[in-house]
């Protein structure tokens, strides 16, 4: 049995936590992730609060599946200027996100959760400040290009662990966190519980 659930679908996540040594059980919820940030922003939630709503509410999609167990959740936002970015579903809808974020500095935040039998047991929030460089259309069109339909996976339309890097010119945060999960707090508690070396 593993250690772990992970409720969720994304491959960064996964391979952050079997990188780290922790056995993980993928699980992804049926959540409509629209329908709970229009939810919240109808409430006048911010981003970071928005985060940690869609967190929980994963968390407690999956976990009535796992009696026992612990089942980790997380989920990330992109806010630039008071818009809030969602993962592009098309080639045009991720140029059309980077060439907004162009020349300018944008907050993502991760907000990740550790459920089991009802009761949550961790939490995280955390930021980073990511700035993109001006870019122009071609260089646009040419990284799209070489990244192909990695971009669709990654809100912002780019992966900062691979070609994503060239977009920026100053990256202020914990790596982790641009990749979707506070690891480093999130295997403190983990240690609390033996699921890895202390």
């Amino acid at each position: 049995m593993a250690s772990l659930v992970l409720a969720s679908g994304s491959a960064s996540r996964n391979a952050m936590l079997r990188a780290a040594g922790v056995d993980v059980l993928v699980d992804p919820p049926d959540l409509d992730e629209g329908a709970v940030k229009q939810s919240c922003r109808a409430r006048g939630f911010g981003t970071r609060k928005t985060a940690g709503v869609l967190a929980t509410a994963k968390a407690e999609c999956v976990q009535g599946r796992h009696p026992g167990q612990f089942v980790l959740a997380a989920d990330q936002m992109l806010e630039c200027d008071g818009e809030w970015f969602d993962k592009p579903v098309d080639r045009g809808s991720a140029a059309r996100q980077i060439a907004r974020l162009a020349g300018r500095t944008h907050r993502l935040v991760t907000s990740a959760v550790v459920v089991s039998d009802g009761l949550i047991r961790w939490r995280a929030n955390t930021s980073a400040s990511m700035t993109v460089r001006p870019l122009s259309t071609e260089f646009i069109e040419g990284y799209l290009d070489r990244a192909g339909d990695r971009v669709f996976s990654s809100v912002g339309g780019y992966e900062i662990e691979g070609l994503g890097v060239q977009l920026f010119s100053v990256v202020k945060g914990d790596h982790f966190t641009i990749l979707g999960l506070p690891l480093l707090q999130l295997l403190a508690f983990l240690r609390t519980l033996g699921v890895v070396p202390a």
